[in-house]
């Protein structure tokens, strides 16, 4: 009898891991259409141009009194955003964690991102200033929001079930994304049947991925569950003043350094992935001579090979390793930015080459990175801990799009600035191969899977 209700305690268990684990995957399906429709296709394109209607004779435009080049503001706004993060996230980590109330954070983060995606319906004329505030909230809310996300990794999924899981959800987001797409490239391309203009279309496609990050985050928020850690004895410290919880918070993860280790070559190396999604369009279409259209069937093609790309390096981490994956990975990044670097302008089927490659490697150098992040967070740390993750993720991502933009403004060539990605890759490359992952993750105080 004793073992028959261990049994059915075990079952319900599980039964409710994979229920939170549903629900989960669905806060990617939500918030990934902002990060396709409106960060990688469309906005970078429709911002340059507002701005370039807004500029000077010498096309510059400026913002507080400061010079910008047209075609830089746009990656200017991106490190703006990322920066603002930076301040905002270990501050929110820490509060969720000694509160254990993830869920309130998330949601707010979440709708706040998903009201100023909405409000870009509004970015038309010379509203450069507009869109540019737009795009920060947007933008540090994401992170915020995906920072609480993905702490949950570790409770809803033991060690041996993460990449796997880690791999759905981004399979997930990618799934969603290329539905978005399908219909915005129906939208874009046959505006003139529906009634409405070029910049109406675009507008309306920036402000239905607001709306429909705002209606599947009721998902997540609904099956997913908070957890106050036990390492946390109340909830004082989480009002404590935010210096000091940002203190606090890097006083801890010095007491871990081969996790630190990961964390700046993961820093390194999605500084680059970051600015090659937010910036791809941008080169496309200024560089390249790309359509629209163009564009959003690549970014399509992206989006489709990526759920592939995640699942299958999903399976190739069971058989080699997370580490030795995600290391394959960065040389392919490396090649593809080389390959960019000679396409020919005004060739599409070059682009759409490209973008095959980047899709099969996206997702799954996203998916194992986080996966293995969370094999080196101490118990009852995670919120804090990713907080220091999401700022290698989209907060600290302000150098890829900051070189960027400074590359084309000191050289006028999107070319220079593109090939000017490739020493994040290196470098990145050379300092994961130095972190010594089964003994980081032991000295966390977590069990070493058998294959990592």
């Amino acid at each position: 009898m004793g073992t028959d209700t261990v049994r059915t305690d075990e079952a319900d268990e599980a039964a409710g891991r994979r229920r939170e684990q549903r629900g989960w995957y669905f806060y990617d399906w939500a918030c990934s259409v902002y990060s396709t429709s409106v960060l990688t296709v469309f906005l970078g394109p429709y911002l340059t141009e507002v701005a370039k209607s807004a500029a000077d004779t010498d096309g510059y435009v400026h913002p507080l009194g400061i010079p910008v080049r047209a075609g830089s503001f746009f990656a200017y706004s991106v490190s703006l955003s990322v920066i603002l993060a930076v301040v905002i996230m270990p501050l929110v980590g820490a509060a969720a964690d000694r509160t254990g109330r993830k869920k309130p954070l998330l949601g707010a983060a979440a709708y706040l991102g998903a009201a100023a995606t909405a409000g870009m319906f509004f970015l038309d004329g010379d509203r450069y200033l507009l869109g540019g505030v737009l795009l920060v909230v947007a933008n540090a809310s994401q992170s915020v929001a995906m920072m609480l996300y993905n702490s949950y990794l570790p409770q809803i999924a033991p060690p041996e079930e993460r990449d796997a899981v880690s791999s759905r959800g981004w399979a997930f987001g990618y799934a969603a994304g290329s539905l978005v797409l399908v219909a915005n490239l129906i939208l874009f391309t046959a505006h003139d049947t529906f009634g409405v203009s070029e910049g109406m279309a675009v507008r309306i496609c920036l402000a239905s991925a607001g709306l429909w990050w705002g209606a599947f985050t009721l998902i997540p928020l609904r099956r997913l569950r908070d957890r106050r850690s036990p390492a946390t004895g109340g909830t004082e410290e989480a009002t404590a003043p935010g210096l000091r919880q940002l203190a606090a918070t890097v006083r801890d993860m010095r007491r871990h350094p081969l996790t630190l280790g990961f964390l700046l070559a993961y820093l390194v190396y999605n500084d680059g992935i970051q600015t090659v999604i937010s910036q791809a369009s941008v080169y496309g279409s200024e560089e390249l001579d790309l359509e629209q259209s163009t564009l959003i069937v690549a970014v399509l093609l992206v989006q489709i090979l990526a759920v592939g790309g995640a699942l299958g390096m999903g399976r190739l981490s069971r058989r080699y390793g997370a580490k030795r994956t995600i290391l394959g990975s960065l040389i392919a990044w490396t090649l593809i930015l080389g390959a960019g670097y000679f396409l020919p302008a005004g060739a599409p089927l070059w682009f759409f080459i490209l973008a095959s490659g980047i899709g099969l490697v996206l997702g799954g150098s996203q998916a194992l990175s986080r996966s293995l992040f969370s094999h080196l967070v101490p118990p009852g740390k995670e919120a804090e801990y990713f907080s220091a993750y999401e700022m290698s993720d989209r907060g600290m991502s302000w150098l890829g799009p900051l070189l960027f933009g400074l590359t084309y403004q000191l050289t006028g060539s999107y070319r220079d600035a593109i090939i000017s990605l490739v020493v994040f890759f290196v470098l990145g490359f050379a300092l994961l191969a130095r972190v010594p992952v089964r003994r980081a993750i032991s000295d966390a105080g977590n069990p070493v899977p058998d294959r990592i």
